[in-house]
């Protein structure tokens, strides 16, 4: 069980030891998309939703939801975010997000993105559950992380 970075020799989790790191500038890019009907879809970009402008809650939501992953991951470390960027894209047949989290730091924020992902269309679900209960969320993902040991990724175009 040695090779497994978050058991501990005797099979126990932990939190893996990041103290030893160098610091360097660390980006993730995920996103994610609900799909709707074509009425939830209008009155959002349009702001017609009863509770009130969906996507500004939503922002917010996945903004608060990077800065708490810790809280949500178990063994994800605590991290002093630098920039949260959430972008939310309405079209016709739903909204896509797209979460941008940076640091300087000894640990990746490929969590806090997917998170913040996350957490924004669920929020969007919620905000607009009375006009369409069979929403979907899928498709989120990581794409692009930049910085650390490992250098940088992006996720095959597709």
């Amino acid at each position: 069980m040695s090779d497994l970075t978050h058991l501990d020799e005797t099979g126990a989790a932990r939190m893996v030891d990041v103290g030893g790191k160098a610091e360097t500038r660390r980006e993730a890019v995920a996103t994610g998309r609900i799909a709707m009907s074509a009425e939830a879809a209008t009155a959002i970009r349009d702001g017609l939703v009863k509770k009130g402008d969906v996507l500004a809650v939503a922002r917010v939501a996945g903004i608060m939801a990077a800065k708490k992953t810790s809280d949500l991951i178990p063994l994800c470390h605590p991290l002093a975010i630098s920039k949260v960027t959430l972008d939310l894209t309405p079209d016709d047949t739903g909204v896509t997000a797209t979460a941008t989290v940076a640091l300087s730091g000894r640990t990746g924020v490929e969590m806090e993105a997917l998170t913040a992902v996350s957490v924004a269309l669920l929020t969007v679900y919620d905000m607009a559950k009375a006009l369409d209960k069979a929403m979907t969320i899928d498709g989120i993902r990581l794409v692009t992380k930049t910085g650390g040991k490992s250098g940088d990724w992006a996720a095959p175009e597709g």
